[in-house]
């Protein structure tokens, strides 16, 4: 199975992440996970402010602080796995990174606001949920 685990760092992650680790079918060998972070731009003010370099070290720095308690916990259940980030809109990355990927399964935590809040607020698992053609297992804490 093709899993792509949709992470922004916070608590909502390390719950999908034990909710993951707590399902061994899951971490079948024949599984290959890919990780994906998406960033959010920087403002157009800031980002004028410094150099492409300059720009790309923020948010590859800021990847990398994502994905190092990630790749530990992979690596603690023997699990290779690609690590992408990109930036943009994250509910509208994570479900084109998924149709193009060919992935079989999204996973993504999240944290349960109701339906009101997610019209007032939005909400990264409502889009995915909304725009993914590929089944998405959201972990709700």
């Amino acid at each position: 199975m093709k899993i792509l685990l949709a992470v922004d760092g916070s608590a909502y992650t390390r719950h999908m992440l034990a909710y993951l680790a707590a399902h061994e079918e899951w971490l079948a060998p024949s599984s290959q996970f890919t990780v994906l972070h998406a960033l959010l731009p920087l403002p157009n003010g800031l980002a004028a402010l410094l150099s492409d370099a300059d720009v790309r070290a923020r948010y590859e720095t800021e990847a990398e602080e994502v994905f190092r308690p990630i790749r530990r916990f992979l690596e603690m259940h023997a699990i290779d796995a690609l690590f992408l980030h990109q930036v943009g809109d994250p509910g509208k990355l994570v479900a084109a990174s998924a149709e193009k990927g060919g992935f079989d399964l999204v996973m993504l935590g999240s944290h349960g606001h109701g339906a009101l809040a997610n019209v007032v607020l939005g909400s990264v698992a409502t889009k995915v949920l909304a725009r993914c053609k590929v089944p998405v297992l959201v972990v709700r804490s």
